[in-house]
This record gives C-alpha cells, structure tokens and sequence, in this order.
C-alpha cells in the first residue's frame, strides 16, 4: 500500500487533513478478520453465506479489500495504510471461503445496504469481486442485479466496482463493472489478478446490462498490494503475519472508494454524481487508450483540490 497511495498521490501529507472519517464505505465479499487495523472501523456485519454473527472472513480477499480503503497500518507504522484510514465499513459477506459466490447473494447484500443506507450513514458501496450465473436464475437474476445496483446510484451511493481481471482483453469487462451507474476501476499496472478466478469471473455479453457507456472509468494500481492479512496472529510482542501480498482489480477498486471517502468529508454536500466527476477529471493521462486506461489514473491529491 506504500506504493500504491504514493502513485495515486494519496500520502497523508498530500491529503491532510482528510481521512475519511465520517463517512461509511459499505463492502460487499468475503467477509472482514478483526484485524488491528481494522477492527476500529467496522460499524455492521451480515453473513449471506453461513449466517454468522461476528465478523469473519474464511478466505481473506474481503480484509485485504478494506485494509486497502481503510487499514489505519498499525501493525506496521502506517506503512501499508490504506487510503481514507479514518472511514467507517459496513461489511457483507457474499462469497464463501473459496472466493465463490452467486447473483442471488449479491443482489441480498446491496438490498442490505440499501435497507441500513440512512441508519449507518453509507456513501460508498464497493464490491470487489465478480460472480456467477445461478443456474436456475439465469439471465433473469442479472438484470436483477443490474437493477439494484441502478437503484443504489439513484439512492445516492458512489458505486464503485472492480473492472475483472481478465480485462482489458476484448469483450472481458466484468458483468458488475458493465453497468453505467457504477464507477469502473481498472488495473493500471497490468496486473492479471487473483489467481483463482471468481466463479463466472467474466461477462462477455455487455448486453446484460444496458446503457453501457466506454469503460473502465479509470485505473489505479492493482499489483503486488500489501494489506492485511486475515490470518494474523496476535502475539504479546505486536502481531505476526499482519499483512499479505495480493493482486488484481479487487486491489484497485478499494482504492477509488478510499478516494470517494476522503472527497464525501471535503465536500459533505456533493452527491455520486458530483464525485464522480471530480474523480474521472482530476485522473492523470497514462497515454494509453480510453479503452486500456478509462480517464487515467486516479489522482488522489488533485481530486481534493
């Protein structure tokens, strides 16, 4: 995370005094460890998977995911914080530990969000990951999940959503990150992502989802990211094994949300909309393709200014 928030400017010193706090992401994967760094930050749990009460996370995609938005990196001197250390999260897990997961889980945890929206103060919904068809489902279930996430926009979440990690191959594009009323997150440095896929990783058919506009959005570094670990260990001397090294979209969309974060506290007034504009506008020009690069990079400190 070191590099990371120094590529997208988004060191403390660049974005002081802003750091998210006030302001909830919700997360939607595989659930969320207790970790030091963490464990200040979340505000709610569900488990749309094995039901449990207490926070978990039996795969550890989902911890890594929020140290990247918001680690406070005090198991290692801030080194690997993630963005806006200061936001709140409220966590869903729709995946099992495996990293599977389905449309029906999905559409039951943004349905969550959108029912605790007011009562948690959520501004941000990120969702990570990608998922499969339910067999019984089907083509019916998707355009559902299109439809909610469309709702969770127009109920003024910034919805930001992982672009999939066989992208930008042609035809690749994530079937969440193809919806226009989300923000599309890329991987800037090439990263080919988490080495088992989700299950139905990629939707090849941009019909499911309509008014598609050009995508991604915009980018931001996905490879080699350190963040938490949810197999740490506490131990009498601090805690072992706190971080891990991860890649892929999943990485550079938490990022992006931790940017909404911080804007959502300068500008408590502004909706999605208005954010989302600051975002792609203030992005830095790779001079890459619209298709390889969306607007560019994300640029923390620019889009504060």
């Amino acid at each position: 995370m070191d590099r990371a928030r120094k590529m997208i400017h988004a060191e403390e010193k660049e974005i002081f005094p802003y750091d998210g706090s006030g302001v909830t992401a919700a997360i939607l994967d595989t659930g969320i460890a207790m970790h030091p760094d963490l464990a200040g930050n979340v505000i709610g749990f569900k488990d749309f998977v094995e039901g449990s009460r207490l926070p978990y996370d039996d795969c550890g995609h989902g911890t890594h995911v929020a140290g990247c938005l918001c680690g406070n990196g005090s198991c290692s001197g801030g080194r690997f914080a993630g963005v806006a250390r200061g936001c709140r999260v409220l966590v869903g897990k729709v995946l099992d530990e495996k990293g599977d997961g389905t449309v029906s889980h999905m559409i039951e945890g943004i349905d969550w969000v959108l029912k605790n929206r007011e009562l948690y103060q959520v501004k941000i919904l990120n969702i990570s990951v990608s998922v499969g068809t339910d067999p019984a489902g089907g083509e019916t279930l998707f355009s559902r999940l299109a439809e909610r996430l469309e709702e969770a926009w127009k109920e003024g979440l910034f919805v930001v959503v992982a672009a999939g990690n066989t992208f930008p191959a042609e035809g690749s594009l994530s079937c969440l990150g193809a919806g226009s009323r989300v923000v599309t997150v890329g991987c800037q440095d090439g990263a080919d992502g988490w080495k088992r896929p989700f299950h139905g990783e990629a939707c090849r058919r941009r019909r499911d989802f309509p008014g598609i506009g050009k995508k991604p959005d915009l980018v931001a570094p996905g490879t080699g990211i350190v963040s938490c670990s949810a197999d740490f260990c506490r131990t009498p001397a601090g805690c072992r094994n706190a971080y891990v090294e991860k890649s892929g979209t999943s990485m550079s969309t938490p990022l992006a949300a931790g940017a909404a974060a911080l804007c959502f506290q300068k500008y408590p007034r502004e909706t999605n909309e208005q954010i989302r504009r600051r975002m792609l506008q203030s992005a830095s020009d790779l001079g890459e393709s619209r298709e390889k690069q969306g607007g560019g990079l994300l640029n923390v400190a620019r889009m504060l200014e």
